[in-house]
């Protein structure tokens, strides 16, 4: 009975890309499938926020046709609700592309209904490598973990930071994380004095941060998956007297996100470094009108993340591949724009690689700083055009 009805839900895929999505429509619908509630909507909300910003700026119809946006909540982590959400999206809603994914399990969940209903499908978060691969319609225009950690790993080594001691949070990706790292610095000729990594669920860092201090080295590389770890981790590294020690921070860049992080810490997060593909101090024209936009659009919102620009950049491209394609959106045309585009975005050049549909961008190394009696994170150094490793 089960193989029967998903039978079913295959051949009602297969009949709207026939029937409805292949022909010129007065309106082009965008799904969006997100975790829009519970412990990821810090990565959900940001899409909508991107989404609201590039619209409010640049109008809700391109080619003569009006856009519109539907929602479906994940979750974040729930991969059978995504795989419904998208069904949905797709055969009841005629939806003619689908974004978001805050998650990797939300993305690979979907990457087999989008092949089936050649639906370009745009991943704006889920940072695993090579999940591209998992659908020929599938792109990203977020980043991997290992696009920032092994080129961050380089320039450590090449800037003074001779040994340096992991703490990573004790799962996949923070593992991904340390291991870039260690061969990016171990081949620039840095050393790996000592790792450690941390529970997941409720870490308590201070008997890791006295271990650190124990092994004096230069610095200390930390990955955990949230802003709320940079936190606790920064805190803990601060009032045990590591900076004091002349130990610098490095990590990836959501551990001193712009707000609620830096704000949380306040001068204890001066001198942390990170690696990351933005930051709302960059200067350039397309971020100035970013920033312009997004307060405009958004007058009482946090500061936008690197999440928020992501699906202001998937608009764009959208916009620019119905405009090429004056209106009439077929899946296999839409790729072929979409997997060799090359967009001016506010975090920089970018384009989209077309043997792997994956992004290829700048990552900066930033310093927190303060400014105007501001904290921000500086850019100090570009590491231009990384591929996704």
């Amino acid at each position: 009975m089960k193989l029967k009805k998903l039978a079913c839900i295959g051949v009602a895929v297969g009949m709207v890309f026939a029937n409805g999505v292949a022909q010129a429509q007065d309106t082009i619908r965008i799904g969006v499938i997100a975790a829009l509630s519970g412990p990821f909507a810090n990565i959900g909300k940001p899409f909508e926020d991107g989404i609201k910003t590039y619209m409010q700026q640049y109008g809700d119809k391109v080619a003569g046709k009006k856009i519109e946006i539907v929602y479906r909540d994940d979750g974040g982590s729930n991969a059978d609700l995504s795989k419904r959400a998208a069904q949905e999206l797709i055969t009841r809603e005629k939806v003619s592309f689908l974004i978001g994914f805050s998650l990797t399990p939300s993305a690979l969940a979907v990457a087999p209904i989008a092949t089936q209903a050649k639906i370009p499908m745009i991943v704006m978060n889920a940072v695993t490598t090579g999940i591209t691969a998992k659908s020929p319609y599938m792109l990203r225009t977020s980043m991997t973990m290992q696009q920032m950690t092994e080129p961050f790993g380089t320039w450590s080594a090449a800037n003074k930071v001779g040994k340096v001691y992991t703490l990573v949070s004790d799962y996949s990706t923070g593992i991904d994380a340390e291991a870039r790292f260690n061969k990016g610095f171990t081949a620039g000729g840095g050393k790996i004095v000592g790792s450690s990594r941390v529970p997941l669920a409720n870490p308590d860092y201070s008997p890791f941060i006295q271990r650190v201090k124990d092994e004096k080295p230069d610095a200390l590389f930390f990955f955990a998956p949230g802003a709320e770890d940079g936190t606790a981790l920064l805190k803990a590294f601060s009032d045990k007297g590591l900076d004091k020690a002349g130990i610098k921070f490095l990590g990836v860049g959501d551990m001193t996100s712009d707000s609620p992080t830096l704000e949380a810490l306040g001068d204890r997060a001066l001198g942390a470094v990170t690696v990351l593909n933005y930051s709302t101090a960059l200067d350039n024209p397309a971020n100035k009108a970013f920033l312009a936009a997004y307060a405009a659009a958004l007058p009482k919102a946090l500061p936008p993340t690197f999440v928020t620009v992501a699906a202001y950049d998937t608009m764009g491209m959208i916009y620019e591949t119905v405009r090429k394609l004056n209106g009439t959106v077929t899946g296999d045309k839409a790729m072929q724009i979409l997997s060799n585009m090359k967009w001016d975005s506010p975090r920089g050049p970018i384009s989209i690689d077309p043997a792997t549909r994956d992004i290829v961008q700048n990552m900066y190394i930033r310093e927190v700083k303060k400014v105007n009696g501001k904290l921000i994170n500086q850019p100090v150094g570009v590491l231009k055009d990384v591929a996704p490793i």
